[in-house]
Parts: C-alpha cells; sequence; structure tokens
C-alpha cells in the first residue's frame, strides 16, 4: 500500500478540552469494561491503557515560558505505516497480527494470545499493547474497523463536540493536518506534527512532544536489539515478485 493511502485520524490537541467523550465513545461502542478507578492525584483516569481501555485522555500540567499550561492527549494506537509490533510478531507466528490492505489499521487477531506479551510491547515505540487478563489477547485500538468499513466514523472521531479529532482518507487528513498547523505555528512556532511520516495518527502537538507525553513521538535512543524502535518504524518489508 502507498503510504497516502488507506485511513488516517488527525488529532488537533490545540482543540481538545479532555471531556473524554472519546475515551467513553470507545468503551461504549467495542462494550469494554469498565475500570474501578481511585483518586491517584490527577483528572485523568484510569492511570494508564489496560487490555480494555484502548482510548486514554492524558492530563499533564506544565510550564511553558513561565506559564503553567494545561495540556491533553487523546492516546491511542498510532497504526503505524510499518508497524514494529507486526514486525516482531511475524517471526513468531505469521498472521497473529495483521494490516488491513484498504485502511491500514493495524489489527491483533486471536492469535495474539500465543504471543509473548512483553516482547510484543517493548517492540511498539509508543508502548501501546496490552493484555487481556481474563482471555489472554493482546489489545488495542483497532480503528474501529466495523465501523469504517461500513462507512461510519470511529466512535471517537464521531463523539468528539470541539472538532478535536478528524478522519478520512490520507491525503485528506495530511492536507488538514499541515493547513492546520501552518496557523497554529503563528502563534505558537514550536508546533509540530508527531511522527507523521511514521504513522496513521497525526497529533498536532502546539508545544514540545515530552509536554504532553514521553512516549508522545518514537525515541532514537530507546532501542530493540541492534535498531532504535525510530528504526524500526521507518524500515520497508522486502517485497518480491
Amino acid at each position: 500500500m502507498s503510504e497516502n493511502k488507506g485511513k488516517t485520524f488527525f488529532i488537533d490537541q490545540t482543540r481538545c478540552t479532555a471531556c473524554r467523550g472519546c475515551q467513553a465513545a470507545c468503551k461504549q461502542w467495542k462494550k469494554l469494561a469498565a475500570d474501578e478507578t481511585v483518586n491517584t492525584g490527577s483528572y485523568q483516569n484510569p492511570p494508564d491503557l489496560n487490555g480494555h481501555t484502548f482510548k486514554l485522555v492524558r492530563f499533564n500540567e506544565v510550564e511553558v515560558d513561565g506559564k503553567l499550561k494545561w495540556v491533553f492527549f487523546p492516546e491511542q494506537c498510532r497504526h503505524c505505516l510499518e508497524p514494529p509490533c507486526k514486525m516482531m510478531a511475524d517471526a513468531f507466528i505469521p498472521g497473529a497480527i495483521i494490516q488491513d490492505e484498504a485502511t491500514g489499521a493495524v489489527l491483533y487477531t486471536e492469535k495474539t494470545k500465543d504471543l509473548d506479551y512483553q516482547t510484543i510491547r517493548e517492540a511498539c515505540p509508543y508502548d501501546i499493547p496490552r493484555k487481556e487478563e481474563s482471555t489472554g489477547l493482546l489489545s488495542k485500538c483497532n480503528m474501529c474497523i466495523d465501523r469504517v468499513r461500513a462507512g461510519m466514523l470511529p466512535a471517537c472521531v464521531k463523539t468528539c463536540p470541539t472538532y478535536t479529532m478528524h478522519f478520512g482518507d490520507r491525503d485528506d487528513m495530511l492536507a488538514l493536518a499541515r493547513a492546520r498547523l501552518a496557523e497554529v505555528q503563528k502563534t505558537s512556532p514550536a508546533a509540530l506534527l508527531a511522527d507523521s511520516d511514521l504513522v496513521r495518527v497525526l497529533y498536532l502537538c502546539e508545544v514540545h512532544p515530552s509536554h504532553y507525553h514521553h512516549r508522545m513521538v518514537a525515541d532514537a535512543s530507546d532501542r530493540i536489539g541492534p535498531f532504535s524502535r525510530r528504526a524500526l518504524l521507518a524500515m520497508r518489508p522486502l517485497r518480491t515478485g
């Protein structure tokens, strides 16, 4: 598949109010179990992704140019163009993790229960895969592939009241993201699109990515064997024929 084909999310974090509508919609559509949570000193709840929480709005209060600022990060699987989790899984159980030809969505199958969880999780530059203890399956966002195949928007995008989330053909989303970035950079010159050449979830960061989360972007110093996770993202599998 051409890198400019398939589907892509554009998430404009300058518009996010942390309403968590996306987080709730994800659970509702996928019929995922609720989390029993407690106050941990943050509005962020649950504290992290897990086997039945595929979308999580992260809250951070940071100092930018001497002023306090809230930043919100609606985290999910990035649906990498060349997913390291799939590359790793293929070395052990081909077909356990697949990539949908039409959309580019990275999909986990029933075979993932036979993969080594830590190996797959450590291959991900964004630390996304989780294990659902009740089933043994590895899990994450699946791009609402059932909705998308039916011509519908992903549940998180459909429910977003502030137009933080957008979804569509990759060329269209890249154009929208770049136009919005140019506008934001007029007042926030440090703004950028995080790893936009590597993933199908384009995050517009108004401030430095590290303010949102330490795994907001792939770290070239973070290694799997001889390769950095960022290098794995950029690898192209050998194609024959």
